[in-house]
């Protein structure tokens, strides 16, 4: 056996690399919109996030899936889900480090996004196809740009396990939608916003660090919330009762949750907290936990309320409106762990093909995958650039720009990241198909942000409706895209094309997944054109826009050096 057995040509662990700082794209949005200070921030995040420990984390966490408690051993409800100690350090890890509401404590008691819809950067003086060097990058310290900074640390920090990053998310979404209840946001918002992480069902006024969730899909309606039929009852201390049961409720150990329920006025958005002030345990029965495709170290939960004490943020009968706050910020954290999957896929066929041979040569150098590797590169990056684009809009209070930015980048970004993680995944081959290599993870992971807060169709409508209302939001992001006309022939026409679907009012429904995806795609390609490397932008307008673009990665045309882009994408070490 020892013979038979030696080991050649297999591919090193991956480990003692930084996904934040040695992510070129990724270290460049970060300086771009937010100063080198705020990188800086973030360098013992990202080297953790390259180790093994941390790696290990993300494995276990997943190889031991939270367990549901009904009872105690008394017979007693006590409605907990225990957790793998390795989910409660990715979880502590994030929150200490500023990824959960934290950015809201440096931003106004008003919901910053609410500001105004200025554009935020100034057009570059260099060509806009020019190297990154070439571009002016305003220094800023780090608590200036905190939205910015957040996003770059989530990006590369759920790179090491993407499910714990579900409660960090709602915890970051929840603040904004909260202020619509001043009262409710004065007493919470400390612990929302605090870098603490304080597991535990007690009072959360007595808590460090808070974590929310939310509740909204029923069985009987998913998306359509205004079909929910979870009734909310007026008490005479100023409460609510509420009686119903949630279909979907995530991470359900979290503090407080923002839930919808009917009153006489309609739908209306209501505060529940698992731990009542008088130390009492609210109504909060667990009837299952969800067995999932993917997400499996993340306690997904049905949600049954039977009088359930709750307190009314914002006005009765606008629930919808209410939440939307909270479902904007998880929008923008949609595409940034699909951005953030994609580029873990990416780190991991780069890694493996510049340590494997075949056919007499390593794998990287081998012409037709530097052309996969490539693609998948320009894929990452496009996605990359968009969603810290969208964070930098959070800063500056374009809320004009986000409501269509965002929803279009919601649509496009995670819509293309399965098939960009199982290209990443054939790179490795067989190797990839086994479970040790954390590609099949990251593939059973892909398809979950397209279909969260809204699949694909819900949301490519969703951009309909950001058109049709707000003619302040078109005209946002047309001075986006604007930033870069003249700088490529095939991205000009690309803006033309998109110009006149929205020109046609014909059929729009049945085209919104094209509007939507085309939209998506000239605001990439104004990124790219303004910030990337030549070879990159031109890359991507070719293929993207270009009408020269095959649905399988790896067909970019002869002639691009796809050995310089597959170079700017290796992750470097720490």
């Amino acid at each position: 056996m020892g013979v038979t057995h030696e080991v050649t040509n297999q591919v090193p662990p991956l480990a003692g690399h930084d996904p934040i700082a040695g992510d070129a794209a990724l270290a460049e949005a970060c300086r771009r919109h937010a100063g080198q200070d705020a990188l800086d921030s973030l360098k013992a995040i990202g080297a953790l996030a390259g180790s093994e420990q941390a790696q290990d984390w993300g494995r276990l966490a997943n190889e031991n899936p939270p367990r549901l408690r009904s009872h105690d051993r008394y017979g007693h409800r006590v409605d907990e889900v225990e957790f793998h100690p390795a989910w409660h350090e990715l979880m502590r890890t994030a929150f200490e480090h500023g990824l959960g509401g934290a950015p809201w404590a440096a931003a106004p008691s008003d919901h910053p996004t609410a500001v105004s819809s200025a554009h935020p950067t100034a057009a570059p003086s260099a060509h806009p196809a020019a190297a990154p060097s070439a571009h002016p990058t305003a220094p800023a310290a780090a608590g200036e740009h905190p939205h910015v900074r957040r996003a770059v640390g989530y990006l590369g920090w759920t790179q090491v396990e993407m499910g714990h990053a579900c409660p960090v998310t709602m915890t970051y979404a929840v603040v904004p939608a909260l202020r619509a209840a001043p009262e409710l946001a004065a007493r919470y918002e400390p612990g929302l916003t605090a870098p603490a992480y304080e597991f535990g069902l007690v009072d959360p006024a007595g808590k460090r660090g808070l974590v929310a969730g939310m509740g909204m899909t029923e069985k009987q309606g998913g998306s359509d919330v205004r079909t929910n039929t979870t009734r909310a009852v007026p008490q005479p201390d100023g409460t609510y009762a509420l009686t119903g049961h949630k279909w979907f409720t995530s991470a359900p150990m979290s503090d407080l949750f923002l839930v919808l329920a009917q009153l006489d006025e309609g739908v209306s958005c209501f505060l529940v907290p698992r731990v009542l002030p008088d130390g009492t345990r609210n109504v909060f029965r667990l009837q299952r936990l969800k067995d999932k495709l993917g997400d499996r170290s993340n306690a997904s939960s049905e949600v049954e309320f039977e009088g359930t004490t709750a307190e009314l943020v914002g006005e009765p009968g606008r629930g919808v409106p209410t939440i939307i706050e909270m479902v904007n910020m998880t929008r923008l954290d949609c595409t940034l762990g699909s951005a953030a999957t994609v580029r873990a896929a990416l780190t991991q066929a780069i890694h493996h093909a510049r340590h494997r041979r075949a056919f007499g040569a390593l794998l990287a150098d081998q012409p037709l995958m530097q052309n996969v590797l490539a693609d998948l590169a320009v894929e990452s990056e496009a996605a990359t650039a968009l969603a810290v684009r969208l964070a930098a809009a959070v800063d500056a209070g374009e809320s004009a720009f986000l409501r269509l930015a965002g929803a279009a980048a919601k649509y496009w970004v995670c819509k293309r990241t399965p098939a960009a993680v199982a290209e990443a995944l054939e790179v490795l081959g067989g190797n990839g198909y086994v479970e040790e290599s954390g590609l099949p993870r990251l593939y059973r992971q892909a398809p979950l942000n397209s279909i969260w807060e809204g699949s694909g169709n819900v949301i490519a409508l969703d951009v309909l409706r950001a058109l049709g209302r707000s003619s302040e939001a078109l005209a946002a992001v047309r001075a986006e895209l604007d930033l870069a006309r003249g700088a490529d022939r095939r991205y000009d026409a690309a803006v033309a094309r998109l110009s006149a679907e929205l020109a046609d009012p014909a059929d729009l429904p049945v085209r919104a997944r094209r509007v939507a995806g085309l939209l998506a795609l000239c605001l990439q390609g104004s990124l790219l054109l303004r910030w990337a490397p030549p070879e990159t932008a031109d890359a991507f307008c070719a293929t993207r826009l270009g009408g020269n673009w095959s649905p399988v990665l790896g067909t970019l045309p002869a002639g691009t050096p796809l050995a310089a882009i597959v170079d700017r994408a290796a992750v470097s070490p720490v």
